[in-house]
């Protein structure tokens, strides 16, 4: 199902995506919830971000060809930082270009979203506590990376987490073509079977550090073929069995 949270401009609503329908849930998508007899056209509807998560773990260097790519050593364990919530936009939205920043770079990854709360959970029970998975872009403000020697401020600018468009609860997401194209010409492609820690391995591992929420999204990396936008690109992020998520890049 690609659980949808989009709003019909009055109420915030989920559903489930159908090609130009969306069938409209009642109840909560991390609980219960029914059908009901209301049918969505598409193009009369605003498309949110599908989640609101209270934090997202993202890990870094999680792609055996990125790793190659950059000549560096596969990591250990995971190497995690976190994305505040205000980084957080949905399909269509724009990504705000901070004055501050002379460089700011794209990456796609795929986005593990979480359905329950999740603490100290083993490999093997990871997939019982994930709702779903989306498209995600980590973008990053690389001159003020370099220049901070930590990633806090070159990685939460506010619209710096695009996700989207919707939540795919059924996916195995073991070996997922995953891509990016800047202004239609393909700048990232790999598969998901390339990643270093899976996302059943991630998962259990970040358990193991802080408590996941319902809601909460884990970023599991970006592949090869890192690099630029600026004012005015149209970046479109699409995965496997999930969708594309599509963003222009805005002065702020």
């Amino acid at each position: 199902m690609k659980l949808v949270r989009f709003s019909d401009g009055k109420r915030t609503l989920y559903g489930n995506y159908q090609g130009e329908k969306i069938k409209e849930i009642r109840g909560n998508p991390f609980s219960s919830f029914e059908f009901s007899d209301k049918v969505f056209d598409i193009n009369y509807v605003n498309i949110l971000t599908p989640v609101i998560p209270s934090k997202i773990v993202a890990v870094g260097l999680n792609y055996m060809d990125h790793a190659r790519e950059l000549g560096m050593e596969v990591p250990p364990e995971p190497i995690l930082f976190l994305k505040a919530s205000n980084t957080v936009i949905g399909h269509g939205e724009g990504i705000l270009y901070p004055k501050q920043s002379r460089r700011v770079d794209y990456e796609v990854e795929l986005a593990v979203v979480i359905g329950k709360e999740a603490k100290n959970v083993s490999i093997e029970e990871a997939q019982t506590f994930i709702l779903g998975y989306t498209c995600g872009l980590d973008i990053t403000a690389r001159d003020l990376q370099a220049k901070d020697g930590q990633w806090t401020r070159s990685k939460n600018f506010d619209t710096f987490c695009p996700l989207g468009p919707w939540v795919e609860t059924d996916l195995d997401p073991s070996d997922l073509g995953i891509c990016l194209r800047l202004n239609d010409v393909t700048r990232q492609s790999s598969r998901t079977s390339q990643m270093i820690f899976d996302v059943p391995y991630l998962l259990s591992f970040i358990s193991e550090v802080m408590t996941l929420y319902p809601g909460d999204v884990i970023l599991t990396g970006t592949p090869p073929g890192v690099g630029e936008i600026k004012p005015g690109d149209l970046i479109e992020a699409e995965i496997e069995g999930i969708g594309k998520l599509c963003c222009t890049v805005l002065w702020a």
